[in-house]
């Protein structure tokens, strides 16, 4: 009995011995991914040339669904020579949210790759599954540009799906390739690069173009560009301007959504026409709309024609009705937006016209402006803005959020507790506005929620970065409010002309 105990005995100790190994090891593959946060992030930063990091937030559905996928990649990343480091940040604490203000980040989840410790920060603009995430990364760690030296390497590594910007060299020296390189290692996260000797690798354009030359191949409008210019800028510009569609479609097609994303980035004025496809005259728009395309060429404007059912995300977004299509929108810049409601395709060129020619009246996206607003916070849309902040003659802190927010949420009986201790006041307002279903103006940078700014009587706009209490709300209003006699003070040594009627308005 006693040899059978201490056999067992022998056993639970293998066993334990055995379990405790495998927890160890469960134990670092759980930690494959590195944890930062705004103390530890400068430093790891600085320790590796290359490092991927997501920013993300613990509600977000999106980012639970990524975390096993990116805890997989991590883990086989780890093993590679040298190995690629996956990070993430929590940033929806509070304490990170200067990082994700620093890193512009602006939804979840987001991540970015940190090059040569942190100089070069791009968007990882690759897959979501842990192999395809793998791949990607390991493209990204390689050179920016591949050398094709046969037409079989042309064949492995260009895909006709997708755009590929190839180098055409006599040599690989000299100024015009240096430049190309670098351009090339600027924006490997956007596109893939090639370099070569000889056009005739190449399965599109000419082979007996003039050297050297860069070549952009793509799978629509027409198929193969070439420019001379190796100014990294205007390099950078004509594949800027050369990667996009004539006209970006949305719909349902996965192949157009990379277009999607840089159309929407892009700083330059967009025209939209969404009718629904599968019901709406297809073919005499798409003719209208491509015809018009062509017609501005030469004009700084991206098109994009959309299908409702696959839109709706825009519409909500603008603050558009299915009711109102077929329609079209004109984005300018980040304020600014022109609706056409009801077009026909024979109205679309001369509509655009008006447009061009400063003849269109700007189209706001408001909720209605509230008939009774006697909450201790008012309640601000874009079309009483003006008139609630800017004219009001008060010092008003206004909050800019989500209904889906969870510090909005938490921040609402906060701001009552405030306004109720303030109700007295007469020179003060605190208010709140849906930034998601009113256009926010182009004089306050909301760029995640809560938002808030504090807007004197005088005009001067202020970021609050202060307390979330609502005690420390009160001491900021109180130590930073204009009186009427402050403001009219103010304004007169900005514009001494128009001191008089300001003084009428406070």
């Amino acid at each position: 009995m006693a040899i059978r105990s201490k056999a067992w005995i022998s056993l639970l100790l293998a066993l334990a011995v055995a379990l405790s190994a495998r927890a160890e090891e469960a134990a670092a593959e759980e930690e494959a991914v590195l944890t930062l946060d705004a103390e530890s992030f400068d430093e790891a930063v600085a320790k590796h040339p290359f490092m991927v990091v997501e920013f993300y937030a613990p509600w977000c559905g999106h980012c639970k669904k990524l975390a096993p996928e990116y805890e997989k990649a991590a883990q086989l990343l780890s093993k590679h020579d040298p190995p690629i480091v996956l990070a993430k940040v929590d940033a929806n604490e509070d304490k990170n949210r200067p990082l994700a203000t620093k890193y512009e980040i602006q939804g979840f989840p987001t991540l970015k790759i940190f090059r040569n410790q942190g100089k070069n920060i791009q968007e990882y603009k690759g897959p979501r599954e842990a192999e395809g995430i793998v791949e990607y990364l390991k493209k990204q760690v390689g050179p920016a540009s591949k050398e094709i030296k046969s037409p079989e390497d042309a064949t492995t590594l260009i895909d006709d799906k997708k755009i590929y910007i190839v180098g055409i060299f006599t040599e690989f020296s000299g100024t015009e390739f240096t430049n190309f390189m670098e351009v090339a290692e600027k924006l490997r996260s956007d596109y893939d690069f090639g370099h070569t000797l000889h056009a005739n690798h190449l399965p599109r354009g000419d082979a007996a173009a003039e050297r050297p030359l860069v070549r952009l191949l793509k799978p629509f409008d027409e198929l193969v560009v070439d420019s001379k210019d190796f100014d990294i800028s205007a390099l950078e510009k004509f594949i800027d301007a050369s990667s996009t569609p004539r006209v970006v479609t949305f719909d349902k097609n996965p192949d157009n959504h990379p277009y999607l994303l840089k159309y929407f980035q892009s700083s330059a004025p967009k025209a939209m026409l969404f009718f629904n496809f599968s019901t709406g005259p297809f073919e005499s728009f798409k003719s209208a709309y491509y015809g018009a395309a062509d017609k501005l060429k030469d004009k700084e404007i991206k098109f994009l024609i959309g299908d409702i059912e696959a839109s709706q995300g825009a519409f909500q977004y603008f603050g558009l009705k299915e009711d109102q299509a077929p329609l079209m929108l004109i984005q300018d810049g980040d304020s600014k937006k022109f609706l056409k409601e009801q077009i026909e395709p024979d109205q679309i060129v001369s509509w655009l016209g008006e447009y061009l020619d400063g003849k269109l009246s700007p189209f706001k996206k408001s909720e209605p402006i509230p008939e009774v607003n006697n909450e201790p916070v008012k309640v601000v849309v874009a079309d009483n803005l003006n008139d609630l902040v800017f004219k009001s003659g008060k010092n008003v802190l206004l909050e800019f959020y989500a209904p889906w927010c969870g510090h909005c949420k938490k921040l609402a009986s906060i701001l009552d507790e405030a306004a109720t201790t303030l109700q007295s006041d007469e020179d003060v307002v605190i208010a709140k506005m849906d930034a998601t279903a009113n256009d926010v103006p182009s004089e306050f940078d909301v760029q995640g929620y809560p938002t808030l700014y504090f807007v004197t009587p005088s005009g001067k706009i202020t970021s609050y970065d202060s307390g979330r209490t609502a005690d420390e709300i009160v001491d900021f209003i109180k130590k930073n409010k204009e009186t009427a006699a402050q403001a009219a003070t103010t304004m007169e040594k900005a514009d001494p002309a128009a001191t008089e009627s300001v003084k009428d308005e406070l």
